[in-house]
């Protein structure tokens, strides 16, 4: 198993950054990989909620589900999300930091087949991923778009 953690900076309150992140319909505004995401379970956003997400890598699109397990808001936010070649066991915090948000990934990554070799490899490159990520998501909340 690899972890990938991290932490940045958001000048929005924390309700802001969590209630973006807690529904992924709004991350193919922030994350260019990610083409679509669907809600398969009905009702609001919550724990048990269920998603398809379509992520783009290597030229390639794929399918994962992603499905919320813990919903504190606007503290805490577990998930899950499966996908042919990983499954991945996630944990987002939020703290009140100098009128924005300290914002806290924690990601543990099982990969399968032929990926589970590249250990090393995948970490390193997911870490980049994540901190792009991030960065992007910074500047869409703090470019005012998410509220």
């Amino acid at each position: 198993m690899a972890t990938i953690q991290g932490e940045i900076f958001i000048d929005r309150p924390p309700t802001q950054v969590f209630d973006v992140l807690a529904d992924p319909r709004n991350e193919p505004r922030y994350n260019p990989r990610i083409v679509g995401v669907d809600k398969l379970t009905e009702g609001p956003v919550g724990v048990g909620s269920r998603f398809a997400s379509r992520a783009r890598t290597a030229g390639r699109t794929g399918t994962m589900t992603v499905q919320l397990t813990g919903y504190d808001r606007p503290r805490r936010l577990t998930s899950t999300i499966r996908s042919a070649s990983m499954d991945i066991d996630g944990e987002l915090t939020f703290e009140a930091a100098s009128g924005g948000t300290l914002a806290r990934w924690r990601w543990h990554l099982r990969p399968r087949g032929l990926l589970a070799m590249a250990g090393p490899l995948l970490t390193g490159a997911g870490r980049r991923t994540e901190r792009r990520v991030w960065r992007d998501l910074k500047r869409y909340l703090e470019a005012g778009v998410g509220r």
